[in-house]
């Protein structure tokens, strides 16, 4: 008999439907779509973070932070980038 030893699901889906509602996986998700799109454009473009800094006026460290996913950027700021 295999026994389960996670203490609340079996994988990272079954934990989060437990712990948040449908609203805040939905906006987890989408956040993380946003960001990661504003990565990948910065990658395929070749540009720095200072870069991005210099065209968009989102100072360099608030770019790494929100890549890193350590703020909750406001829609102002994902508009500039």
């Amino acid at each position: 008999m295999k026994k389960n030893n996670s203490a609340i699901g079996s994988n990272w889906n079954d934990v989060r439907k437990k712990l948040f509602t449908p609203e805040e996986i939905a906006e987890s998700d989408l956040r993380v779509s946003i960001i990661s799109e504003i990565i990948n454009a910065r990658n395929e473009k070749g540009i720095s973070q200072k870069q991005l800094e210099l065209m968009s006026g989102v100072k360099q460290p608030v770019i790494a932070r929100l890549e890193k996913g350590q703020t909750n950027p406001q829609l102002d700021t994902i508009l500039k980038l």
